[in-house]
């Protein structure tokens, strides 16, 4: 199993997460990529401790949208979002470049990812920068979702996520940001769901019920409140459950 996480979200003087710290425990690092957070510096540092660690570096494309963190919803024409995609990109490719590593997957960020979900044109656009700047470059997704559709249809692998430190919805979606459940915090919890994703592929919905979560990579956030002692025990836990941990790329 995969274990990722979100980094590189700070920029300039403002600090989120504990990137080094995440760094020592996941296996597959979701790179800002400077539009909804994250500035050249942050990704050179990022790019060149996933390097040491032997931690696959994928691009975590989001919305331009810095001050909303990339979690508001903006319309985009096709164009324009394909090329800000291909733009980012190409960004992290090059800082991947001098820290001796590369781009090993793309992953969506915020309400990009949860757009591309259902928007046939969003998830086009996404699936035409990828297949534009590396036809085999694999994309990060939900299962089911119109992104994983598409890039499947366009010959790019997809690689199902779930999310152990968020809520699910009945219907396999995720619960709002903001909406009571959204966030689970409590880590011995974040780890027992992170176990069942992995050993029984389901997870449990707000309202109880059991669902499918097929998945090959197991996402917590880095900015959840306590993410650092939540994956080390989501590691620990996977561990001792029997679970070899690698990168899927």
């Amino acid at each position: 199993m995969d274990l990722n996480a979100d980094l590189g979200e700070g920029f300039g003087i403002w600090r989120l997460g504990d990137d080094e710290a995440l760094l020592g425990l996941v296996t597959s690092a979701n790179v800002a990529c400077g539009f909804h957070g994250g500035d050249p510096s942050t990704m050179r540092r990022v790019c060149d401790g996933a390097a040491r660690r032997g931690v696959a570096v994928g691009a975590q494309v989001g919305y331009r949208d810095l001050a909303g963190f990339g979690r508001r919803s903006i319309a985009y024409e096709f164009a324009e979002l394909r090329d800000e995609v291909t733009y980012q990109l190409g960004a992290l490719s090059a800082f991947c470049q001098l820290s001796g590593t590369r781009v090993r997957y793309l992953k969506p960020h915020g309400a990009l990812y949860h757009a591309v979900g259902t928007d046939e044109s969003q998830a086009a656009a996404v699936v035409a920068a990828v297949s534009g700047h590396d036809p085999e470059l694999p994309v990060l997704c939900m299962p089911g979702s119109m992104l994983a559709q598409l890039a499947t249809g366009a010959g790019l692998p997809v690689v199902a996520e779930a999310f152990a430190d968020r809520g699910y919805l009945p219907n396999g979606g995720l619960v709002p940001r903001g909406t009571p459940g959204a966030l689970i915090t409590d880590p011995d919890e974040v780890a027992n769901r992170a176990v069942r994703i992995a050993t029984e592929r389901t997870v449990v919905a707000v309202d109880g019920t059991v669902i499918p979560c097929p998945a090959d990579s197991i996402c917590v956030h880095g900015d959840t409140p306590g993410a650092v002692s939540a994956t080390e025990l989501v590691r620990a836990s996977l561990i001792d459950a029997g679970i070899p941990l690698a990168p899927f790329a």
